[in-house]
């Protein structure tokens, strides 16, 4: 039985990654999780310089998922690279690093310092819902999404990734710009915009008034959008969006996606992610699959 796939010339031994800023670089959920039976540990997002995040509150529960507007906190590229990648390059798994940043030359700069790092493929961060800076723009936006892929592409020596918004009209649109300009593969959904309001306080949840909804709640929305953005490009598609079991990883699978990423239910059960990699395996032996590329896109 075959799990292995292959994403621009990396190879994975099985779909399963982590979703950027739902695991941190891994060192939290070690105690739990075996992270050499992982596809992919996809970090947080890191940027040029550190960033102090969104003011407080800035997690709310809903039903069916959780709004974040953490703003993108992390301790920037210098610590990344002297503490994070050390500690990943100790398991047998894929590094995947999440770049985010404010301008071009923010995500340029990061791109650059990653460059000679024993790194296997960057994910690009243009579509957090709650950074008020030019990030959201770049996701937004297909010409702004076609600029900055096709720039970083140029200074990238890993395969690149680009994290697509699902605030958009048409998602095949960005989809393909991002493919036009040179990605190498393209990971979706991120949070969808939402808000919550406290009815006894008369006041919002968040600080930031919005923020990024995630859990299950969203997985419907992300399965199609998966499914659309597969059909549209040539290149892999990475889903992601309110994947809990290893049933909802196959269904996202099933519409087209190479491979998986688990966010916000790493938060309800740490051991998500390893209990999903043995459910595929199961699912595979239940219905005879010996190799997982069978499975991909299998549903027209």
């Amino acid at each position: 039985m075959n799990t292995a796939i292959t994403i621009a010339g990396v190879e994975f031994k099985n779909p399963v990654m982590t979703a950027s800023g739902t695991f941190g670089s891994g060192m939290e959920y070690s105690n739990f999780v075996d992270l050499n039976k992982l596809g992919a540990v996809v970090t947080k997002g890191v940027a040029n310089v550190p960033w102090p995040g969104n003011p407080t509150p800035r997690v709310a529960e809903t039903y069916g998922g959780m709004l974040n507007a953490i703003g993108l906190q992390n301790p920037g590229i210098d610590v990344f690279i002297e503490r994070d990648i050390p500690f990943l390059q100790k398991y047998d798994t894929k590094i995947i690093v999440n770049v985010c940043g404010k301008t071009v030359e923010d995500y340029l700069e990061v791109v650059d310092r990653l460059a000679d790092t024993p790194v296997d493929m960057l994910e690009i961060n243009v579509s957090c819902p709650n950074v008020k800076e030019g990030a959201i723009a770049f996701g937004q936006k297909a010409d702004c999404l076609y600029d900055i892929t096709s720039q970083i592409k140029k200074h990238a020596k890993q395969p690149v990734i680009m994290k697509l918004s699902p605030n958009v009209t048409d998602i095949t649109e960005m989809a393909k710009a991002a493919e036009a300009a040179g990605a190498d593969a393209i990971s979706l959904i991120n949070t969808i915009t939402g808000m919550k309001i406290d009815i006894h306080k008369r006041a919002f949840a968040l600080a930031n008034k919005t923020g990024g909804l995630s859990g299950p709640a969203i997985k419907p929305v992300a399965v199609r959008m998966v499914y659309q953005a597969a059909n549209a490009v040539k290149i892999p598609v990475i889903g992601m969006g309110g994947i809990a079991t290893a049933e909802d990883a196959i269904e996202f699978i099933l519409a087209g996606a190479t491979a998986v990423a688990v966010g916000a239910m790493n938060f309800v059960n740490p051991y998500t992610v390893e209990e999903i990699v043995t459910g595929i395996e199961r699912y595979m032996e239940r219905y005879h699959v010996t190799d997982i590329r069978e499975l991909i896109g299998a549903v027209k």
